[in-house]
């Protein structure tokens, strides 16, 4: 006979789309609450309004390069190795094309490669760190092997030996750089990871029913967006320093392309003769990784959690 004063066991409602949909509504809040947070401290942070005002104006250089720049930047009429003037502010490079328009065009191609090829190791390395971290076990061994093995080689030897192996040109060199950067991502989610998915958001969601994908891109991957977005920033100026190591030495774009990379190959010859074909290509460049690393830095502490002195 059976006891009716025995309880019976629980039993979840028979449709748990109201309840995912409150954990996503609390989620979003909670996101435009830190989004708030994150403007304010950004504003205070000098330094990185620099490096964004500055990179605001390089995107919008390799946006409208060709038709700002005074010359065509494949126009070889003018003196050989002229030396920087009114005319031609960077001077002239052994071909007699004016060096400031070629810089100018090839910020587009530079900083092309570099974006392109951060964002890939993004998409990639995110991918496999949010999986690895998330069911563990031999799923996390065997990605985390992997990346372990690409962690061995210098990023220089594998991006050289990757574009020795499948050719030189911009496609294969954006391949070599984002397979080259994408443990940084990895390492740096996978180790998010592990501490969100015990986190008692993660676990209400689990108990509600959502789905594991549900779970690691609507609920884990978007706390983990800080890190991410600090580590892509310096991923486009460690893709610049790439691109333009691969072409100087050969192995990046074709060298009728303009790039700051091709400017420093062409001027390696003429170091004393035309200092100008180096050292103006080197200082975009210098530049550049700068601004993107003191917006990096600014990025970084405007989102770290534990800042003082908020208002």
């Amino acid at each position: 006979m059976v006891n009716q004063h025995e309880q019976s066991p629980p039993r979840w409602p028979a449709s748990t789309a109201p309840a995912i949909d409150q954990l996503e509504q609390l989620a979003e809040l909670r996101r435009t609450s830190q989004g708030n947070r994150f403007v304010r401290r950004l504003r205070s942070e000098r330094k990185a309004l620099i490096g964004l005002i500055f990179l605001v104006c390089l995107a919008i250089v390799a946006l409208i390069g060709p038709y700002i720049a005074p010359y065509n930047q494949d126009t070889d009429d003018f003196g050989l190795f002229e030396s920087p003037s009114l005319s031609h502010p960077m001077g002239t490079d052994s071909f007699g094309r004016d060096l400031f328009s070629r810089v100018i065009v090839g910020t587009r191609v530079s900083f092309t490669i570099g974006l392109v090829a951060a964002l890939a190791s993004m998409v990639v390395g995110v991918a496999l760190g949010i999986v690895a971290g998330y069911y563990g076990g031999w799923v996390d061994s065997i990605i985390m092997r992997f990346i372990d093995l690409l962690w061995a080689f210098p990023v220089i030897i594998l991006t050289v030996g990757m574009v020795a192996v499948f050719g030189a040109g911009a496609r294969n060199v954006v391949i070599a750089i984002a397979l080259a950067y994408l443990t940084n991502f990895s390492r740096i989610v996978r180790s998010e990871v592990l501490s969100l998915r015990e986190q008692e958001f993660t676990t209400a969601a689990r108990t509600v029913g959502a789905s594991d994908s549900r779970i690691m891109f609507r609920h884990i991957l978007p706390n983990t967006a800080a890190p991410i977005i600090v580590q892509t920033t310096f991923a486009v100026g460690l893709g610049i320093l790439a691109e333009s190591g691969l072409t100087f030495l050969g192995l990046g774009v074709d060298p009728s392309t303009p790039s700051w990379g091709s400017a420093l190959n062409e001027g390696r010859d003429f170091v004393r003769q035309a200092w100008w074909i180096s050292v103006f290509p080197g200082l975009a460049i210098v530049f550049t990784v700068l601004a993107l690393n003191l917006f990096g830095d600014g990025l970084r502490d405007a989102l770290d959690v534990r800042s003082v002195g908020e208002t």
